[in-house]
Formats: C-alpha cells, structure tokens, sequence
C-alpha cells in the first residue's frame, strides 16, 4: 500500500522525533505530525486525518487511553499502542477503548514499519506471545463478566462461535482455515459476521471479547 499518513505520539521528545524519523525513511509513509500528549494528538488527527497513530500509553494531561477512545469510530484513524511493558495494564484498557494493536517499545525498525502497515490496512495486530499473557492477566483481575458482550456473543452461530475462539487464541486467517478445513475466503466472511453481530471495529476487539464473555477461558501463565 502507499501513502500511509501517520501522526506519533510520545511524551518523549527524542523517542517521538526518532519514531518520525525513523517512519519517514520509508517511500510509502509519510509522517504528517507529533504530539506530545493525547489531547494534542486528538486535535492533530482531527485536523489532518492521519491514517495510523502510534499512540504512546502513559502522557501527561490527556493519556493515550482517553486518546484513543476518543479517536476511536469508523472515520478515525487505526490506533497503533506503544508501550515499555508487556502486562501494562493500561494497554487491556488502550485495546477496549478501541486501539488496533500494540507493539513494546523495544520494536525492531522492520517490525515496526510491518506493523503500521498491518494497522492502516484494516488488519488488527495481534502479537500473540504478548497479547495472551496481558489479556489472561488482566481477565483475570476482571472476573466479572460483561452481559452485554455475553447476550452478544450467544447470538453466533455455531460455527461463527468457533471460528471467534480460534480467532482468540491467535490464529491467523489462514490457519484457521487449515484448523475447519475451509477457504481462507470463508473465515474473512465468518470473522465479518462476528465483528457486525458484535458490533466491534476489528479482530482485536474481537480477542478481548471472546475473553471478557468467558467463550475463551486464560490458560497462559507466566
């Protein structure tokens, strides 16, 4: 794809100039702008229609949850989440408040640019040695169960209710085709009816879901 716009938000100046940097040095992104905080990060999205935000977690004033909830919805942008720890807490709350994924800090440069990419094509990213043991912990911290995202969730197919549990459980499209012996086209029209009969924007939503309903239960220990 060409032409991914992308704002970075860090209150770090030199990890938020070397993040710009470091994104410009690739021909099909252009960094368009850099905030120091989530209240300004909402005002440049608002102002350029950025495409992708790498959105740092924990800023002064405005966080990068409050940011992201308030960006999140149809017409904004893909909500990339950094963070330096791999169970931050406030990471489980970025992806509920509707980010697309989430990458540590410590990121190789290639990683990172695969990732934006991932995230400004729709896809959610889902690194699944990371993203199981942070929902598995703070499922844990959260048993309470949403009634909601339960009444929701009863409303799937059978076959819809199995291809969101291997969905939860990290599996990529096609190896959940492989898993029901189906067209990976078939899964893409699967997961797209979950998504809309849950009423969630992507397959990470989806992850959180599937765990806040109890359809997948934690087995991840660290």
């Amino acid at each position: 794809m060409s032409g991914v716009r992308i704002v970075v938000a860090d209150d770090h100046q030199v990890i938020r100039t070397g993040y710009a940097a470091l994104l410009d040095t690739q021909p099909d992104f252009t960094v368009v702008g850099t905030a120091s905080d989530g209240g300004e990060a909402v005002r440049l999205c608002r102002e350029l229609s950025p495409d992708v935000v790498l959105m740092d977690v924990r800023m002064p004033g405005v966080d990068g949850i409050e940011a992201t909830r308030r960006l999140s919805g149809p017409e904004g942008p893909r909500i990339l989440v950094l963070t330096t720890f791999d169970l931050d807490e406030y990471v489980y709350d970025a992806l509920r408040a509707g980010a697309g994924g989430f990458l540590l800090k410590d990121v190789t440069a290639e990683r990172l640019f695969d990732a934006v990419r991932v995230v400004a094509a729709g896809e959610a990213l889902l690194a699944p040695t990371v993203t199981r043991r942070l929902i598995s912990e703070f499922t844990r911290l959260r048993p309470e169960r949403d009634a909601p995202v339960n009444a929701a969730v009863a409303t799937l197919t059978p076959r819809e209710t199995q291809v969101l549990r291997l969905v939860a459980e990290g599996l990529s499209n096609p190896e959940v085709a492989a898993r029901l012996v189906v067209t990976e086209e078939t899964v893409k029209t699967h997961v797209s009816r979950v998504l809309n009969k849950l009423g969630l924007r992507d397959r990470t939503q989806a992850v959180v879901a599937a765990y806040e309903s109890g359809l997948v239960v934690p087995r991840f220990r660290t």
